[in-house]
């Protein structure tokens, strides 16, 4: 009796990346959408400006904000920046419509640390449903 090897390695390896794009599609619109529900909103433009894109080759998503007040949100300014690296004496900004105010910084909102700590026990479970059938 002769034994047949048949290779199904592409088909299975193009399987798993298609399932892995699904799966960073999901677990980054989750991310996206839970960082977007934690943010104070005043306008709005830090709230929208968060997205997440999935890099086809790399099967990399990565969520986030260009928005430069989203980084004052997430990691803090001034006497309470996240790291103790902010400002130590207090300064004066001005606002968009023209305003001053005098301030020692932003305590950190941690908007996207905390989606991404709230939903890890949901993407673990998405993870497993998408790829317990591969």
């Amino acid at each position: 009796m002769a034994i047949k090897f048949e290779d199904n390695s592409k088909e299975v390896k193009e399987a798993l990346r298609q399932t892995s794009l699904v799966f960073l599609e999901e677990a980054g619109g989750e991310i996206e959408a839970q960082t977007k529900r934690n943010c104070a909103v005043v306008t709005g433009r830090t709230k929208e400006s968060f997205g997440h894109s999935v890099d086809e080759s790399s099967l990399e998503c990565h969520t986030g904000s260009d928005y430069e007040n989203a980084i004052w949100e997430e990691f803090g300014t001034g006497e309470y920046a996240l790291n103790g690296d902010g400002r130590k004496t207090p300064w004066v900004y001005e606002d968009e419509s023209g305003e001053k105010h005098l301030t020692t910084g932003k305590q950190p909102k941690r908007m996207l640390w905390n989606a991404f700590q709230s939903l890890q026990s949901k993407i673990i479970k998405i993870a497993e449903s998408k790829f317990g059938g591969v």
